[in-house]
């Protein structure tokens, strides 16, 4: 790959995932997984496959499905069993690569390992060499090696680069550095490792002090080759580098760094709404690239200078990134071919069933909305293209509230078998009884731990989002409803946690 190319590593499956409440099913990860690679990253780390075996199954499974599209990695510890169950995952992939990694500062070492640095060069040589006996593409990290006491870096990378590894990677793990600091720790490994020009040298940023995307970008400029990275800058505690400020920094900045990524720019914001869809982390409204709010100009001096000329206020365009404006779309007597068309122009191409279904819930929404956006669009053909398994679907419901009324929500489910069922229940408000009769025809209580309702578009008959989290047992599912009604979009969120809740106690029983 040409010294111009940033490789883009996501960790969005693996990293990303270890947020409070961020963990994803098989079925959900294969999902990211795909869009990643539409979106063209040249690494996707899929997991961690020793943690558990449904962390080692998913590895396997994107490993099989998109290894040759794609490099499929896999993380290990310093430890045979974690290297070879790392392999054992990967194998079948005709683009693989371990990434083992070894704390390495003082702190870590003390407090955490236990271990003398002698030690620590000794375990690094012999597990990235196993690592290389499985694989020629191995990545070696020392963990916290922005604390690390830089001619002990230098050591342990020099070590692991004569060991095998191809890609060091130089971990902020904790978020401490910042730009100058991180860029003189590149720099110093790019100057003072003998063998250093024998890999490539990455990043992994954390953002505890809000810097990074800023530390990353200073690695770039110093030499580092390959950013690690995630969608929405998902991650431990307060995130990691987030891969759309990354790109997009790169790309408008190409003049300053003189390097591009292999990145479909156009699908940052589709694979940004997979991600806070799947995950139930809502994006901020005035989050960089991916924001609702980031291509907004409501401001008067600013709103005149976009008329005169876009660029006084605009530094990339928002079809760039792949934003869908407000455009009106065709109306309800409007021909399948038109919508089709319209779908194309959006960047779907859903097969002919979903065709059919989202165009029938694009009739039925024009039936209700005075005028149909092109964002209703994209939620309508999200929702029908990112449906769970559904054990329990909903036939019908009614809801009755008011002042000095008791509020009470009657459900009607049907299960995959063709069985009905139907209950009542009162709450201590419609929404509170809709999900207390839900959960009484299914028979599984939970816990609701987050709600959040929004707007797709503007206008007192705008679509309604809503997004919950539930917790039963120690697992957390997440669902999310799109309806006129947010009564009913409620409901439907509700009821599709439940239903991820079912199949995944269906799957441990088996």
């Amino acid at each position: 790959m040409s010294d111009d190319v940033i490789r883009i590593f996501d960790t969005t499956l693996r990293d990303g995932e270890q947020s409070p409440g961020c963990s994803m099913n098989i079925s959900e990860k294969l999902e990211v997984a795909g869009a990643l690679v539409e979106l063209g990253v040249d690494i996707i780390e899929a997991g961690f496959p020793i943690a558990s075996p449904g962390d080692f199954e998913a590895v396997k499974k994107i490993a099989e499905r998109y290894g040759d599209q794609t490099t499929i990695c896999g993380l290990a510890r310093c430890r045979p069993e974690d290297i070879d169950r790392a392999w054992e995952a990967l194998q079948h992939a005709k683009n693989s690569r371990i990434h083992v990694f070894l704390a390495t500062s003082a702190i870590h070492m003390q407090y955490k390992l236990k271990m003398a640095e002698e030690e620590i060069v000794r375990r690094t040589a012999e597990m990235v060499g196993r690592a290389r006996d499985y694989c020629d593409n191995i990545e070696f990290s020392p963990e916290d090696a922005s604390r690390t006491e830089l001619d002990f870096l230098c050591q342990v990378v020099e070590t692991a680069i004569d060991a095998g590894a191809t890609t060091v990677n130089i971990p902020d793990t904790v978020g401490y550095a910042t730009p100058s600091h991180y860029f003189n720790v590149i720099r110093t490994l790019k100057t003072q490792v003998p063998n250093i020009e024998k890999a490539v040298i990455s990043t992994h940023c954390h953002n505890d002090l809000g810097l990074a995307v800023a530390n990353s970008l200073a690695a770039v400029e110093a030499g580092a080759r390959q950013v690690e990275c995630t969608i929405n800058g998902l991650g431990e505690r307060a995130g990691n580098a987030s891969l759309e400020e990354i790109v997009m920094a790169i790309r408008t900045r190409s003049d300053f760094y003189n390097v591009r990524t292999n990145i479909n720019t156009p699908r940052l914001v589709p694979t940004s709404r997979l991600v806070s869809s799947v995950t139930g982390m809502k994006v901020q409204r005035n989050k960089a690239i991916v924001g609702q709010n980031a291509f907004a100009h409501e401001a008067g001096i600013h709103q005149h200078g976009m008329l005169q000329e876009r660029t006084t206020y605009e530094i990339m365009r928002p079809e760039d990134v792949g934003v869908v404006g407000t455009n009106l779309v065709l109306g309800k007597h409007s021909g399948r071919h038109a919508f089709q068309d319209r779908l194309k122009s959006l960047g779907y191409n859903p097969d002919p069933e979903t065709l059919r279904k989202v165009f029938d819930d694009f009739i039925a929404l024009a039936d209700k909305k005075k005028e149909v956006y092109d964002s209703d669009i994209v939620a309508l053909v999200e929702q029908r293209t990112h449906q769970v398994h559904e054990t329990w679907s909903m036939v019908r419901m009614h809801t009755s509230a008011g002042t000095g009324t008791i509020p009470t929500a009657t459900i009607e489910l049907q299960h995959e078998n063709g069985e009905i069922r139907k209950d009542a229940a009162t709450g201590d408000g419609p929404i509170d009884a809709v999900f207390v009769a839900l959960e009484r025809v299914v028979g599984l209580s939970a816990t609701l731990t987050d709600f959040e309702v929004s707007s797709v578009t503007s206008g007192k008959d705008a679509l309604g989002q809503v997004n919950v989290t539930i917790q039963h047992g120690s697992e957390t599912y997440h669902g999310t409803g799109i309806s006129t009604d947010v009564i009913e979009a409620a409901a439907v969120a509700y009821l599709q946690s439940l239903n991820k809740a079912m199949a995944q106690h269906q799957t441990k029983s088996e």
